[in-house]
């Protein structure tokens, strides 16, 4: 008893002793804290471990709410390690957690987007780049979402977007580029895009690719996100979005993607329109199967109905068309293949040969007037008297026939070039494909009426002249063994072996600008009619026809547009004796000395039999003179234009 009372005495004792001093010192602990909380200091963070304490335990993975419901805690301490938020502070993104244990369940403030333009806004220059560069594609994926669908009010709960980051991604498990982790979210990709969209995901799972993805565990397949992109999400009923679908099909079928942006359809595709068949319209969207699977979209017995969802009165015809029809696959494709070679061909030996002439011809005349040799129109003293070259009617012909012709380059060009800044932007200015198709065909028609009304007249002229007319004379376009002479004649000139030939009315290379139109317009014209009426044209003829018309239609084109912009603009405008222009075909009439120098073999032809003073008429008027330059000059730069841009095209198709 006596020990015990000692004890006592000797704890007081102590107490009494100690007492103050550890007063003293919590009051100083307590004032501390005070003075850094008034000071704006913040607390030091809590650290990971103390989280992991509850979230790493494997026996308590759930928590369980009142209702019954299990949430998932669990987070591997491994799995977060490796990932990209491995050395971020938990409270980093759970900023509502201020202490431990923390308020159940979370509040969820995790600002992903905040975050990452935080982390970038403290980089400074000596950072490393691989660091910014990367930072820099978190950021543009970021904004990519804050413009996507994702990001808009959800319909059903207006105070939270449609999915959030945390939706889509495990924040704890994301993984760099080529790790691992990044190829178990890939094959997890139509997982987490089911849970929202339940229909999508159950007919994705029934396409090739789902059973690639889902049975052979093939991360090369397609996924939501390969189609949908990964973050700029649209809604696909609006253009962009089936612009973009359409666009990434090509990420992994480069070869049918450049064969159908060859097609009209692709081609009105890739100037920005969606109002043509895409490959999800043939295909199938989310239920994408091989061909010879009898539920695909594209087997032999449902592709007519397929067709018909845009070309209702299609028939077995059809059947036959080539959507992906390649011309320099010979062994799949003989027929195209044989046709853009003789295409090919063709261009290649016309340009060449006229090339080489205007080339050879240039040279001779600039050689000409070196020596004070060939015509040189007097400009001090101009010709009074002028000889009439062509009536009013075959000025209105050629006037509209160019126009037309000129028409025709530009919007089919637009359509052909469909791949440069140039189309997109004459279409857009045209108002889209479809009005460039209503200029395109309205061309056409006023092109091919010009051509068969020029016919009807040529052959009434004929008729009446049946009796006299000489089909190989000077003055008819036949062409004739003359021509052979004269054009072996002009290139003994070109190389000074001998005199300029003299020319009768017309000359061989005037012929072969007349009769190239007919081989034109029987191409040009006959394809673009199958092409416009595609339903009625498959009545008769099998549908591997449109694949030969469209090649044709556009190699022909493209020869004419070059051919006229450049051949036939020296020949008539810019060889030396006529540079910078001639307007003959527009006032009608052409001085006598030219006429004379250019056709003597005609001159002295009418001339001996009297007939001269018939054709002679007065100069120009000066109002004439001056609308003829100008009509000439806008159809030269507009020629000149148009060949600008198809050489761009032309050189930059790939």
């Amino acid at each position: 008893m006596a020990r015990t009372a000692k004890g006592i005495f000797t704890g007081l004792l102590l107490a009494g002793l100690l007492l103050p001093g550890l007063a003293t010192a919590t009051t100083a602990t307590v004032q501390e804290i005070a003075t850094a909380s008034a000071e704006g200091q913040e607390a030091l963070p809590i650290e990971n471990h103390r989280c992991l304490r509850c979230h790493a335990d494997q026996e308590e993975k759930f928590s369980v709410a009142r209702d019954g419901s299990r949430n998932n805690i669990y987070v591997d301490p491994k799995v977060l390690e490796h990932s990209v938020h491995g050395k971020v502070a938990c409270v980093g993104c759970h900023k509502d957690v201020t202490k431990l244990p923390h308020k159940k369940p979370l509040a969820g403030s995790i600002g992903c987007v905040e975050c990452h333009k935080q982390e970038m806004g403290k980089l400074g220059k000596d950072a490393d780049p691989k660091k910014r560069e990367r930072l820099g594609v978190v950021l543009e994926q970021t904004e990519n979402y804050l413009h996507s669908s994702h990001a808009r009010p959800n319909p059903k709960d207006q105070s939270r977007v449609s999915a959030a980051c945390h939706d889509c991604h495990d924040a704890h498990n994301i993984g760099t580029v080529g790790t691992a982790q990044r190829a178990e979210h890939r094959l997890q990709n139509p997982e987490v895009c089911g849970r929202c969209h339940e229909k999508q995901k159950d007919d994705y799972l029934g396409s090739i690719h789902g059973k690639a993805i889902v049975e052979k565990k093939d991360d090369k397949s397609a996924v939501c996100s390969d189609c949908h992109t990964t973050h700029a999400i649209g809604s696909p009923k609006d253009d962009p979005a089936k612009l973009a679908i359409t666009k990434n099909c090509g990420s992994c079928h480069k070869d049918a993607q450049r064969t159908y942006l060859s097609s009209y359809h692709g081609q009105v595709h890739q100037l920005g329109y969606t109002n043509t068949a895409k490959c999800y319209d043939c295909h199938g969207g989310h239920t994408v199967k091989k061909g010879d699977d009898p539920t695909s979209e594209v087997h032999v017995n449902n592709r007519l109905e397929n067709c018909r969802s845009c070309h209702k009165n299609a028939n077995d015809n059809f059947l036959a068309f080539q959507p992906h029809g390649d011309p320099d696959n010979k062994e799949k494709y003989p027929g195209l293949w044989w046709a853009k070679r003789f295409m090919q061909a063709l261009i290649l030996g016309v340009m060449v040969f006229f090339w080489v002439h205007v080339l050879l011809w240039l040279y001779r005349e600039l050689m000409d007037r070196i020596r004070g040799k060939g015509f040189k129109e007097n400009l001090d003293q101009p010709d009074i008297v002028y000889f009439r070259r062509f009536t009013p009617v075959w000025r209105w012909i050629h006037a509209l026939f160019a126009i037309a012709t000129m028409a025709l380059v530009l919007t089919g060009t637009s359509l052909l070039f469909s791949h440069t800044d140039w189309a997109k932007a004459v279409v857009t200015f045209l108002g889209g494909p479809k009005m460039e198709g209503i200029i395109h065909r309205t061309a056409a028609v006023i092109w091919l009426s010009i051509f068969l009304v020029h016919l009807a007249i040529v052959t009434v002229n004929i008729w009446r002249k049946r009796d006299t007319f000489n089909w190989f004379g000077g003055t008819s376009l036949v062409p004739s063994l003359t021509d052979l002479r004269d054009l072996k004649n002009m290139f003994l000139w070109f190389f000074g072996r001998a005199e300029r030939p003299d020319f009768c009315h017309w000359t061989y290379w005037q012929k072969f600008d007349y009769w190239a139109p007919f081989w034109g317009a029987t191409i040009i014209g006959s394809s673009g009619l199958i092409l416009f009426f595609p339903e009625k044209t498959a009545e008769f003829l099998p549908g591997w026809v449109f694949n030969i018309a469209t090649l044709v239609h556009a190699e022909e084109a493209l020869l004419a547009a070059i051919f006229l912009n450049t051949v036939h603009f020296f020949n008539v405008h810019f060889r030396p004796e006529r540079f910078p222009m001639s307007t003959a075909i527009f006032t009608g009439a052409i001085p006598i000395e030219e006429f004379k120098h250019d056709h003597r073999l005609e001159y002295e032809r009418l001339l001996a039999i009297g007939e001269l003073e018939k054709h002679l008429v007065k100069r120009p008027s000066r109002r004439a003179d001056l609308a003829a330059s100008f009509l000439a000059t806008v159809l030269i730069v507009a020629g000149l234009t148009l060949l600008t841009l198809v050489l761009i095209g032309t050189t930059t198709m790939h």
